[in-house]
């Protein structure tokens, strides 16, 4: 990355083209220590057009670019869980996290394992168990759902080799229970990738500890989704920011709950 602007040490620019390291990006999106609900820290990673959508053609990957996919790949490499909703799943054609050798220390040091685990959220359980997600992954998958999810399918999921989590009394799943129970299997840095409806709840639940969002030199028009949807807040929450990194007019800024 050609510049970072932490927000407690001011940085200049010396113009000198440096590109950031992976283990600078790493250092610098580091996880804070453990402080609060059940140890966890959840984090979203969004990326959104100056016009504010959060999608083209429905996928989020036309308004990305390479600097903003180096930001993902980081942010992934230093999670315990990447936290998805299902219809994100189909349409980003999701597939198993992967070990990468640039994390590997740091993750051995924190003790996790070689790479996260996907958590997909759905109260359906429609899923298509056939992809790679499911049958070929280091780590086995989650599916986080509620108690009135169909037994067939929950079993159809196990035979899988998915690990089903009851995180909700009824057929969707709680957001704050969703939290405490992925904390509960030691799962305590938590990342979502939304998609907005997902992202939605957690805001509204109050339990999104930090906001990580590129916004992409692009304009699109249209009528996308912003970034997060579902019901209001009804005081909207302060969030304070931690950085901000530029590259080619994309802007990574890191905003954490106050």
């Amino acid at each position: 990355m050609r510049r970072l602007f932490p927000v407690s040490e001011p940085t200049a620019d010396d113009g000198s083209g440096h590109e950031w390291s992976l283990d600078e990006l790493a250092t610098a999106y580091a996880y804070p220590e453990p402080d609060g609900r059940a140890g966890a820290w959840l984090r979203a990673n969004m990326v959104s057009t100056l016009d504010g959508a959060a999608q083209h053609d429905g996928r989020s990957q036309p308004i990305s670019g390479a600097a903003d996919m180096r930001i993902f790949g980081t942010l992934r490499g230093l999670a315990d869980v990447i936290v998805a909703g299902a219809e994100t799943v189909r349409r980003e054609g999701y597939r198993p996290a992967r070990a990468r050798a640039e994390f590997a220390a740091r993750r051995e040091a924190a003790g996790q394992g070689p790479a996260p685990v996907i958590a997909v959220v759905s109260a359906s359980l429609d899923l298509d168990l056939t992809l790679p997600l499911f049958t070929s992954p280091l780590v086995p998958t989650l599916l986080l759902t509620g108690a009135a999810a169909d037994p067939a399918r929950v079993a159809a999921a196990e035979r899988a080799g998915a690990r089903v989590v009851v995180a909700g009394d009824g057929a969707g799943v709680d957001p704050a229970r969703a939290v405490s129970a992925l904390a509960g299997l030691g799962h305590t840095r938590l990342l979502t990738e939304g998609g907005p409806r997902l992202l939605g709840q957690f805001i509204a639940a109050g339990v999104l500890d930090e906001m990580c969002l590129t916004l992409a030199p692009v304009l699109t028009g249209g009528a996308a989704q912003r970034i997060a949807g579902g019901p209001p807040v009804e005081v909207p929450r302060r969030f304070v920011l931690s950085s901000l990194l530029e590259e080619q007019g994309f802007l990574f800024s890191r905003y954490r709950r106050v």
